[in-house]
């Protein structure tokens, strides 16, 4: 969020100070589903079950050394773009994050076919990913590799930033936020699958797509190598 210029007084931030961490904690509450935006203030929060799904590319250093930057910005945005794609077309999507190469949503998720459909997600980004390397090296350029991790958890939603700046965002808190960055971030290493999901994930998933995963007892978690048919069809087609 672009900030503008304002001078800074120190008792301003000791009355804000006050005001923060003096608020009661039963301003924080559980809550089925998560509330609209505009419920969130800076003295309340809601503890929500949410999913949560972190996608990152592998080796990202070693793709800058080999591209020029106009190149790179090429791929960057190709993949940036169509990765919110696909998270965007799931009808549970809440948030989405762009950090880097990483990018990070919250799903409001509130039963198993509800987590279902993130995993379907997780599996469409992957394909969509062999969909890009397909162009990538059509064009000459590296081919990118992706991990993928999913978790499913009660996390807090609050409200954080300056009060009366306009400068706010929404931040979510809690182990599962963590906990799909963990996997994510050794998904598609060493023996790891490219997609890693939690316990918590894999409980909610239909049998046929349980069938799909394995267990990870490295991480006490499920992962696979997996795809979808119909964009793996046309990878196939035109790969050559």
């Amino acid at each position: 969020m672009q900030a503008t210029y304002s001078k800074y007084d120190f008792y301003k931030s000791i009355s804000n100070f006050n005001e923060i961490l003096n608020s009661s904690d039963s301003n924080y509450v559980t809550h089925k589903g998560i509330p609209n935006k505009n419920d969130l203030t800076f003295t309340n929060g809601y503890y929500v079950d949410v999913t949560v799904l972190f996608i990152d590319i592998r080796g990202s250093k070693e793709l800058a050394t080999k591209h020029t930057r106009p190149v790179l910005a090429k791929i960057y945005r190709a993949y940036i773009s169509e990765v919110i794609s696909v998270i965007g077309g799931n009808s549970y999507i809440s948030e989405i994050n762009v950090e880097g190469d990483g990018i990070w949503a919250v799903f409001n998720t509130t039963s198993n076919y509800d987590v279902d459909t993130v995993f379907q997600t997780a599996f469409t980004l992957a394909s969509l990913v062999d969909i890009l390397n397909v162009k990538l090296l059509k064009k000459g350029y590296s081919a990118i590799n992706i991990g993928i991790g999913v978790d499913k958890g009660e996390s807090l939603y609050i409200k954080a930033g300056y009060k009366g700046s306009g400068i706010n965002e929404v931040v979510w808190l809690g182990k599962v936020v963590g906990q799909t960055a963990f996997l994510c971030s050794n998904a598609n290493k060493n023996s790891n699958s490219r997609i890693m999901v939690s316990d918590n994930v894999y409980n909610c998933l239909t049998i046929q797509n349980k069938s799909l995963l394995q267990r990870n007892w490295s991480y006490n978690c499920y992962h696979g190598n997996i795809h979808r048919i119909d964009m793996n069809n046309w990878v196939e087609a035109n790969k050559k």
